[in-house]
């Protein structure tokens, strides 16, 4: 009894010292303390109590097989595309895309991964390009606090927490077509880094954080790190992909560029119209509150505003907090 408890033994500190040889391999400094086995997979402790499944320890980030191929035969781009939780940009140096002189193919839908679905279906409100003396590198959408917002294509959340730079809550995903999208201005998070996602899952709810004047949703499409105009790919008007293939080449990646069909055409973007009023109503949560003295003032009820804003029964209010209640 004793020497297969001696052996259980051995083999746990085997398991922990090879643990350790791999997460010094992908970068980790946190000390393992212990291993679980589930039925997804292999599960580690660090010593923080934090834990990650093994699986994604060992994930490079590659989610598009062939266009990782063709882009790591152009040694003279020496372009750069890691897994990285932490940071918003995963390249050591910046991608500079105007070094691309040929042109790639990039399957945005296929057989596999053929799923489209508008991230919210509000409105336009800003488009891609140069405004207010900066470079606006992504497309923002009218929505209301506590809306759905849902994940474009199939793919694996790189990120998922606040950015400091402005971003607020944002989720960016990574998709096996080899595109990144940015998913800002949240007021929930509801995934987290690592989740595999489908097109058209809930991934946060729609806010007015980071810098931010007004709730909508700041959009962004990335190719190894490079914004280009979603526009491009989207018609945010007809809600739907503009086309199954998309060719990259560097003029896709100019600042302000317009979608190309426009530019062949010789036509300019049309006006933004103004926002459109909506029904909903509001509710700033003030000192003495309740969800069930909210629900009667506004002639509604608990599990409406609980729906309405993604939050439970047992929700702790804060002072100063918007309510969608109607």
């Amino acid at each position: 009894m004793q020497k297969k408890q001696t052996l259980s033994i051995l083999n746990r500190l085997i398991s922990i010292l090879s643990l350790l040889l791999i997460f010094s391999a992908f970068g980790q400094d946190k000390m393992v303390v212990d291993t679980l086995y589930t039925r997804n997979g292999r599960i580690v402790i660090f010593e923080d109590r934090t834990w990650q499944f093994l699986h994604d320890l060992e994930f490079d980030g590659i989610m598009n097989e062939r266009l990782h191929e063709e882009i790591s035969a152009r040694e003279e781009l020496g372009f750069v595309q890691t897994w990285d939780t932490e940071v918003c940009y995963t390249s050591d140096r910046e991608n500079d895309l105007s070094l691309l002189n040929d042109t790639l193919w990039l399957c945005v839908l296929d057989k596999k991964y053929g799923k489209f679905v508008m991230p919210v279906e509000g409105m336009v409100t800003s488009r891609y390009g140069f405004r207010k003396g900066r470079y606006h590198n992504g497309i923002d959408v009218d929505l209301e606090t506590g809306d759905y917002v849902k994940a474009c294509w199939d793919g694996k959340v790189r990120y998922a927490k606040y950015n400091e730079g402005g971003f607020g809550n944002l989720v960016i995903i990574r998709h096996y077509n080899g595109l990144e999208t940015f998913y800002a201005h949240l007021s929930k998070l509801i995934v987290q880094a690592n989740d595999e996602v489908k097109a058209g899952d809930i991934i946060g709810l729609g806010g007015n954080t980071g810098n931010s004047r007004g709730s909508h949703l700041h959009f962004e499409i990335r190719f190894y790190d490079a914004p280009m105009n979603p526009e491009e790919i989207i018609d945010f008007e007809g809600k739907m992909c503009k086309d199954e293939n998309l060719f990259v080449h560097k003029s896709l990646f100019t600042p302000g560029a317009q979608p190309s069909n426009l530019v062949e055409h010789g036509e300019s973007f049309a006006p933004i119209e103004k926002k459109v009023t909506s029904n909903r109503k509001y509710h700033r949560v003030s000192s003495g509150d309740t969800l069930s003295r909210i629900a009667r003032h506004h002639s509604t009820t608990v599990s409406r505003i609980c729906q309405l804003n993604g939050i439970r029964s047992t929700t702790r209010l804060y002072v100063g907090r918007t309510l969608r209640v109607k």
